[in-house]
């Protein structure tokens, strides 16, 4: 079994997701209770693609995220580097769905290529996540606009405790009934437990060269959205809710 460590060393990485490419998709839903196909649609509305647009998908694994995109007519690049989950998605293609093998860090797309960006639960599993958000600003086009999704800690500190203890003990638990992998989840926990918290995130956003970066929390993650528009602002008590703009 592949368990990869807290250095986040990309072969480690991408060998722990190809062993749970099969089922991925499967133990997230099982794991999150369901609450993955309301943060999918969450994540779309944030991105809010339109007809003739060409989104990047980051870190899109077996491409569940990249198909809410291509519904309104956008097409849809989902890149991964994980081989193994992006052969599980292309045995599903859809027209307007690409499938790109790509690292994060030295993406191998041209300048300015798309209209909006977006990485779900996958910024703190790069080796920089700093280096990462500057690629992807590297490939935004003006105007852009990105949307993360990502697990952090919550502000009510008697809720973020219970949330700990059910990363650290109970996720892992299940995971070892339901996984052939079950260390990879007892990495999950640990990557998120050491992740920082939504204002650290959203300096580390705007010192990547993003502008208008605006957020909030959520029981079990946060939504840092760019958008083309709008002043800088943070709220702390609003729910899936961080934007900035790609000037």
């Amino acid at each position: 079994m592949t368990r990869a460590r807290l250095d986040k060393r990309p072969g480690e990485v991408a060998a722990m997701f190809d062993q749970l490419a099969d089922r991925y998709d499967l133990l997230n839903d099982l794991l999150s209770l369901g609450q993955d196909r309301r943060w999918r649609k969450v994540v779309a509305g944030a991105v809010g693609a339109i007809a003739g647009q060409r989104i990047l998908d980051l870190a899109a694994g077996t491409g569940t995220s990249s198909r809410a995109f291509a519904g309104g007519g956008a097409r849809c690049v989902a890149c991964d580097f994980s081989l193994g989950m992006l052969g599980v998605g292309a045995r599903r293609p859809v027209a307007s769905v690409a499938f790109v093998a790509g690292d994060a860090l030295a993406l191998p797309f041209g300048d300015a290529s798309f209209d909006a960006v977006t990485i779900s639960f996958g910024l703190r599993n790069l080796t920089d996540p700093d280096a990462g958000l500057a690629e992807l600003l590297r490939v935004t086009r003006p105007g852009g606009r990105l949307v993360v999704c990502e697990f952090s800690h919550l502000p009510w500190r008697g809720l973020d405790a219970v949330y700990e203890r059910y990363l650290s003990a109970a996720l892992p638990a299940v995971a070892r009934r339901l996984s052939g992998n079950p260390a990879a989840y007892d990495y999950l926990a640990e990557s998120i437990a050491g992740w920082p918290a939504q204002p650290e995130l959203a300096r580390r956003i705007r010192a990547a060269g993003w502008s208008a970066v605006a957020g909030g929390t959520s029981p079990w993650g946060s939504l840092p959205c760019i958008q083309p528009a709008g002043p800088t602002q943070w709220r702390p008590g609003a729910r899936f809710r961080l934007a900035a703009e790609h000037l």
